[in-house]
């Protein structure tokens, strides 16, 4: 049975997923569009405000999500078992919206799946936004808006898609079950872009300076939000996975 493919983004009142809060969710499926702000739990502070451009004011007179009248559809179809949802760096959007109680059945990750097929290592970050023009995705969009993130998340995905038929030789549906599979588990990641070793691969770090890896891991593991994929590589460089 071919899967719904959902594609949707938050906005929220910061990076913290156990901390922050929902406040904008959008998504699209087909020709279906939904956008929309909430207020949420806590207030927005300016920094967040800075990046999404949403204000408190914004969201004073808007429902909570969890009490919206949008909330039972979307429930119901991101927790549809024929329905995958899309987003990029999706452990962020799914940790915000499993706070409201909503635990979709299949995920996409696009930013594992681009990681994951850039074998060569040749695209120096894989933000959505830097990706938007790396890979010359042309679309009228905001950035840090929810809706203008899905829009181009969309088109991304295709070019993800579209690369995994051609390459593999495989179906659409063939294709997805991939995508599916990879955001499932922990990226490796192969190249720092920032600190001292910018620029290196991960494996001449762990032959050079095992103690900057034993140190940064330290550093994830006592802020672990967000921080699988570093966790996972710097593990699996040390040998400690189990």
């Amino acid at each position: 049975m071919t899967k719904k493919i959902i594609f949707f983004d938050t906005e929220t009142t910061g990076n913290e997923p156990k901390k922050d809060f929902l406040c904008q969710i959008a998504y699209k499926t087909g020709d279906e569009v939904f956008n929309e702000l909430y207020k949420p739990l806590i207030p927005i502070p300016p920094e967040a405000s800075a990046i999404t451009h949403i204000t408190n004011k914004m969201v004073a007179d808007k429902q909570a999500f969890k009490g919206s009248d949008g909330y039972k559809k979307i429930k119901e179809l991101f927790e549809d078992r024929d329905s995958v949802v899309v987003a990029h760096n999706a452990k962020f959007d799914l940790a915000i919206i499993s706070k409201e109680d909503i635990l979709p059945s299949n995920f996409i990750c696009t930013l594992r799946v681009a990681r994951a097929l850039d074998k060569d290592n040749v695209i120096p970050q894989y933000k959505l936004q830097f990706l938007r023009y790396y890979l010359d995705i042309e679309i009228e969009a905001s950035a840090h808006d929810a809706l203008g993130d899905v829009l181009v998340l969309e088109k991304l995905y295709e070019r993800l898609l579209a690369k995994i038929m051609k390459e593999d030789g495989v179906t659409e549906n063939q294709a997805i079950e991939k995508m599916v599979d990879i955001s499932s588990r922990p990226s490796l990641m192969s190249i720092f872009n920032f600190g001292k070793h910018n620029g290196k691969t991960v494996e001449e770090v762990a032959r050079i300076d095992r103690n900057y890896l034993d140190w940064m891991l330290t550093q994830k593991e006592q802020n672990p939000d967000n921080e699988e994929d570093w966790i996972y590589t710097l593990k699996h460089y040390l040998g400690r996975l189990i």
